[in-house]
């Protein structure tokens, strides 16, 4: 039966571990000098080469030609014992699958037995950490003082959870992602030598999804020659790897950066229509996104594109706001796409917020105090005329009133009589303050400043609805409350249509009814300059206050 490429090609020699020189060279100084340490700990990323590094150095200990100096000649006969796994005295364990302190105990007992051909007895513990707290206590006298004859590979994926009291009492080595390039150079002499034939952008397509794993390069390699066979094009790794490779991914970031919304919305809406994997599409995005970033910011020698692309990145970035490409990275970093629903709302809704200023940005429009009392306008009258004020009516008007200033048309027309009356304030500004202009400028102007607060104090059954992600669109404000139905503003008619759906409308209601204290309802209206709303409200004496696009 053949091996995996990943077993067929693991590495045999510390010069031909990938991308950990560090490491493989601080280890065969150890072995040139003879100073081998009784316990190593490797930690690092999946497929780096840690359990392959332990390998190596337990064949190197033991190689009979070199007697223990150097690079194994992986001839001899406990060379190959070792590389094909039939060696007694080099034992594989599995931590995942022996966890507890019974495991340990006969692995300390059978420590003190010598080895049968080899010069060390070497014991490889992989995925070290699923040892559970006891058993990693009842190993620590052993790894601390081991017989002479024994060396103790421990290997981790995660070794914040690694004991301190163990980590202390190994030569702790960090095996690191594996560069692309180095993957890259590693699968074309590994393609040579099966004879495939791939171009080199499919092996960096193949690289790229590896993400610093030679393994995981290993196993999309060989599931592409069994698959498509010795000729491998780049539309079949795409398709392997579920990547799009889809120009849509350059036309929707150029939408955002024309701000042209209604485009981008489309186009994401297209994607979805097609069946292409909404995640995949969203990395691919992000990726382009940060290639932009990149070259805005004068790094484009760290992008990695072919020539062509890369000049029509450079002349994307000369249109392109470096606030507006942070803003739409971090945005469409933060979206979730749940797996069960593919839905494009949350794409949608960071493509609009991408495309608007931030209310920190959008320049803060001068207000003046709500109701704030107006003097009288000082009236000199005819020298014929005698102007009196009436008993009830003095000259000033007190605080907390609302004086009447007269046009200039009547001022000239009362000049011809002997009196000039102020009449007194209106009835509906002394009302109760509960359903006064007043106290609902006063609530609207608590939700604007607590807008954030709104929603992270919404009920914890709203958490995932859309209608939250609505709320927190940078085209919803509130803009008037009156008779417990607050008024909410929406800059683009889609995000408006999407919060009118009965659940979403709902959802919002509870969410502002929780922060109040009482039952209200929520209308929406489109922000328009001629918006025939704005001007009831306005009547009805509510202070709308909203900045124009």
């Amino acid at each position: 039966m053949s091996q995996v490429f990943y077993r067929k090609w693991r590495s045999q020699t510390l010069s031909d571990v990938v991308g950990q020189e560090s490491v493989t060279q601080t280890l065969l100084n150890a072995l040139n000098s003879g100073r081998i340490s009784h316990a190593y700990l490797f930690c690092g990323p999946r497929g780096t080469g840690k359990t392959s590094t332990g390998r190596i150095l337990a064949k190197a200990v033991n190689c009979l030609t070199t007697g223990g100096k150097g690079e194994p000649c992986n001839t001899c006969e406990m060379c190959k014992a070792i590389t094909e796994g039939r060696a007694m005295d080099v034992i594989e364990i599995d931590a995942a699958s022996n966890t507890g302190v019974d495991d340990i105990r006969s692995l300390r007992e059978k420590v003190n037995y010598a080895p049968n051909q080899a010069r060390y007895k070497v014991y490889i513990i992989d995925e070290f950490h699923m040892l559970s707290g006891s058993a990693s206590n009842a190993l620590l006298k052993t790894l601390e003082e081991p017989p002479p004859h024994v060396i103790f590979i421990l290997a981790t994926t995660e070794v914040h959870k690694i004991l301190p009291t163990i980590m202390s009492r190994c030569q702790r080595f960090d095996f690191h992602r594996i560069s692309q390039t180095a993957i890259m150079k590693r699968m074309t002499h590994v393609c040579k030598e099966e004879n495939l034939t791939i171009t080199q952008e499919s092996l960096r397509l193949i690289a790229r999804s590896a993400t610093g794993s030679m393994r995981d390069a290993w196993n999309v390699l060989e599931q592409l020659s069994i698959y498509y066979g010795s000729d491998i094009s780049f539309q079949q790794v795409q398709d392997l790897l579920g990547i799009t490779g889809d120009a849509r991914v350059r036309e929707l970031i150029k939408y955002i950066v024309e701000d042209n919304v209604s485009a981008a919305v489309a186009t994401i809406n297209s994607v979805n229509n097609d069946g292409l994997d909404l995640k995949n599409f969203k990395r691919e995005l992000i990726e382009y996104l940060r290639s932009l970033l990149l070259v805005k910011t004068g790094s484009e020698s760290s992008v990695d594109m072919t020539g062509e692309d890369l000049n029509e990145l450079k002349q994307l970035a000369e249109k392109a706001a470096l606030p507006k490409v942070l803003r739409a990275l971090k945005l469409f970093s933060q979206v979730e796409i749940d797996s069960e629903n593919h839905s494009t709302l949350p794409l949608e809704l960071a493509i609009v917020d991408s495309t608007m200023k931030t209310d920190e940005d959008a320049p803060r429009p001068v207000r003046q105090a709500e109701y704030q009392p107006q003097a009288v306008p000082q009236f000199t009258p005819a020298p014929s005329a005698t102007v009196h004020q009436t008993a009830h009516h003095p000259a000033q008007p007190k605080a907390g009133t609302v004086s009447v200033q007269p046009s200039a048309q009547s001022i000239a027309s009362e000049a011809k009589k002997s009196e000039v009356k102020v009449e007194p304030p209106p009835a509906a500004i002394v009302a109760d303050k509960q359903h006064s202009p007043l106290a609902a400028g006063n609530i609207t102007e608590r939700l604007r400043t607590e807008w954030r607060t709104v929603i992270d104090q919404a009920p914890a059954d709203t958490k995932r609805s859309p209608a939250l992600a609505i709320l927190r669109s940078a085209g919803v404000r509130p803009v008037a409350f009156e008779s417990d139905t607050l008024t909410l503003s929406f800059r683009h008619s889609f995000i408006k249509e999407k919060l009118e759906e009965i659940e979403n409308h709902r959802v919002v209601e509870k969410i502002f009814s929780n922060f109040l204290g009482h039952t209200c309802r929520v209308q929406c209206v489109l922000e328009n300059n001629n918006n025939p709303m704005k001007d009831a409200l306005k009547q009805l004496g509510a202070q709308i206050e909203v900045e124009e696009p």
